[in-house]
């Protein structure tokens, strides 16, 4: 879109983007999207009713996954509204205030999963490496604790940053590069010294999700050292075949955003479908695929959905 036609819109709005040279298809494209969208709610919606109603999964491990599908639910419901709207023709632009709301909901919700990651890698470390005390450690005191420290990192350390975005000025075409708001997306735009919102914004990923991915290999690396060191090759398979989902789990967190943080910074030659396409996978990949994940590697949970709809279909 030219800057030319940037003049339709106010100066405190930003126009969204949605797969660019592709809007003929729009109406073909909206259907997966939509499917993807039901699936995340649908699917993070039956693992939270289902630790909610099963007794046996009221363990810390069930509680940190009813953690990870609620970050995962709200992610959903937070760009649901640009992102379909954009693909179904109703929507074309967003104000500066909701974007910066949005942007703050999608950072948070990021940090927050990373941080909900970091404390399952600590639980399958005491359950592994030190199975006798599991239950001592991690009692529902301590979840519980453990629950409000994550809400807490991922809330307050990110309002500087964000509400500063309020205060720039934005004198560049007001075009973003997704269909949804992104901290860096919108400080690209602004004219104002934009020094602090990306060294604070450094701080914030460092902080977050580098240091937490350090940690969480460093969980498993000594989880991996407690498992070979038992004698049996079967009870080494099976302490190993707990961890399995978290680590799909890890791995379908951090892939996509290595991908977007690349495209970021050295595709700007790349086409903005590769953007926008990148930027999808980042918000909608994890929420789409653990429910998946866990439902079919986690055999409480598996054994528990069967009979929810054996039960249904009586």
């Amino acid at each position: 879109m030219s800057v030319i036609s940037i003049s339709n819109f106010s100066d405190s709005n930003f126009v969204l983007t949605g797969f660019p040279g592709l809007e003929a298809n729009y109406l073909w494209i909206v259907i997966p999207f939509s499917s993807i969208y039901a699936m995340v709610f649908m699917g993070n919606c039956m693992v939270l009713h289902v630790i909610r109603t099963e007794p046996s999964l009221h363990e810390p491990m069930f509680y940190f996954l009813a953690m990870l599908a609620l970050t995962d639910l709200c992610m959903g419901i937070s760009t649901v509204h640009t992102v379909l709207g954009v693909l179904s023709g109703l929507v074309q632009e967003i104000n500066l205030d909701s974007c910066i709301a949005q942007s703050y909901f999608i950072h948070g919700l990021s940090f927050m999963e990373s941080s909900v990651l970091l404390a399952m890698s600590f639980d399958r470390y005491i359950a592994i490496c030190n199975p006798l005390r599991y239950s001592s450690i991690l009692t529902n005191d301590k979840v519980m604790k453990i629950a409000i420290a994550i809400l807490g990192r991922s809330s307050l350390l990110i309002p500087p940053v964000i509400i500063r975005l309020k205060f720039l000025n934005y004198c560049r075409p007001h075009i973003l590069s997704h269909s949804f708001c992104l901290h860096q997306d919108l400080i690209r735009m602004a004219c104002s010294d934009i020094h602090f919102n990306s060294i604070y914004g450094l701080f914030l990923v460092i902080s977050n999700l580098l240091l937490d991915a350090v940690l969480i290999l460093i969980s498993y690396i000594m989880i991996l050292h407690t498992v070979l060191a038992i004698a049996s090759r079967e009870e080494r398979i099976k302490s190993f075949q707990t961890c399995v989902s978290h680590i799909s789990a890890v791995l379908v967190f951090y892939i996509p955003i290595i991908g977007l943080t690349m495209v970021h910074r050295f595709g700007k030659h790349l086409s903005p479908l590769v953007h926008v396409l990148m930027g999808n996978i980042y918000i909608l990949f994890p929420p789409f695929m653990n429910p998946i994940i866990y439902s079919i590697k986690t055999q409480q949970i598996r054994r528990r959905i069967h009979r929810l709809f054996c039960f249904k279909g009586t």
